[in-house]
């Protein structure tokens, strides 16, 4: 039987990983160049070497494409090429271009090597596609003047530009887009010892007194997402000035995140409702996301790309053919006894 915990009303999420307004507070933290970035690594290797060739042939980068779950840093890096490639940048996203002609007036104020960076990229048009694809690959834009059969088309040059795209639905993306990007990077959660690096850092800019084990503890509750360990960060220091004598330590960071129902891993309410319902609800699946999400009444988009990756990172869901399914963890971890036959029931 479900806990009422399943009937709760939907509540702001401290956890997710997707941008919210108190986060604008972070442009001070955010990293400017390519030396400042923290973890990542592979991928700040790679793009290093991009950015060392580019700069010795005088060029403009090649289009970048990053894909990952929401929170890890993909706007960061578009800034980060753009300074060390001394260039503009113009940030737009997928859903805010509605018309070619959109695009074509962003396009036509581009200067030489700027760089224009799309978000949520794999929620661009079909139509504003079609006049991306030559202005990627041939810095051309292709004009229809007229209509009927006194109609005809011009093609305008651009200077050189690159575009940077993020997404964290690559398999979204068309084919034709995809290929048109000379370099794809993934990025994936960031370990403890790089989360630890980033709140330290972080708790320095904001003036923070925080010792060790207080860095520790909000990293470990921190998700492997920036973003989310920066936002804990803040509630934190709220909690150490109003409760405690301003500085964060384990017992003030603990106290603070168990107060707003972050728990050690740093599973919210949402998280455990959608194991929860898999668990109690459908004996531990395999159940499918439609199911799911119509359960707790949640958009099954929002469980894909927000709720799952970090799920599936510590081993709790499996996805399989025929839909969800815990593991033996998920019942460890929210202390419910694994069984294959019986129904799931509290220790």
């Amino acid at each position: 039987m479900a806990t009422n915990e399943t009937d709760e009303p939907p509540r702001p999420r401290l956890v997710n990983p997707l941008p919210q307004p108190e986060d604008r507070a972070d442009q001070s933290i955010r990293p400017r160049l390519l030396g400042d970035l923290i973890g990542q690594e592979r991928v700040k290797e790679n793009l290093a070497i991009l950015i060392a060739a580019t700069r010795q042939r005088g060029e403009a980068l090649d289009h970048v494409l990053f894909y990952g779950p929401p929170g890890l840093g993909k706007t960061t890096l578009a800034h980060v090429l753009a300074n060390e490639m001394g260039v503009n940048i113009k940030v737009t996203s997928g859903p805010a271009i509605e018309r070619a002609g959109d695009l074509a007036a962003i396009l036509t104020n581009l200067r030489a090597n700027d760089v224009l960076f799309i978000d949520e990229v794999h929620r661009l048009g079909r139509v504003v596609e079609e006049v991306l694809y030559p202005a990627m690959e041939d810095f051309a834009l292709d004009i229809i003047i007229g209509k009927g059969p006194s109609a005809r088309s011009i093609r305008l040059k651009l200077p050189h530009f690159t575009v940077i795209g993020a997404t964290t639905r690559l398999a979204l993306l068309t084919a034709p887009l995809r290929a048109r990007f000379g370099a794809v990077y993934h990025l994936d959660f960031y370990d403890v010892e790089a989360m630890q690096k980033i709140v330290r850092r972080a708790a320095g800019v904001m003036r923070v007194t925080i010792d060790p084990d207080g860095v520790d503890e909000i990293s470990q509750r921190g998700r492997g997402t920036p973003r989310v360990a920066l936002r804990l960060l803040r509630r934190v220091r709220d909690y150490a000035q109003v409760r405690a004598d301003g500085a964060i330590t384990r017992p003030v960071a603990q106290q603070a995140l168990d107060l707003l129902n972050v728990d050690p891993l740093g599973l919210d309410e949402m998280d455990r409702r959608v194991l929860r319902t898999v668990i109690e609800k459908y004996r531990g699946g395999p159940v499918g996301l439609s199911t799911i999400a119509a359960s707790i009444s949640e958009e099954p988009d929002t469980i894909m790309d927000v709720v799952e990756p970090y799920l599936l990172q510590l081993g709790f869901l499996e996805r399989t053919s025929q839909g969800r399914t815990a593991t033996k963890l998920a019942y460890e971890h929210l202390g419910l006894v694994y069984g294959d036959e019986a129904q799931p029931r509290l220790l």
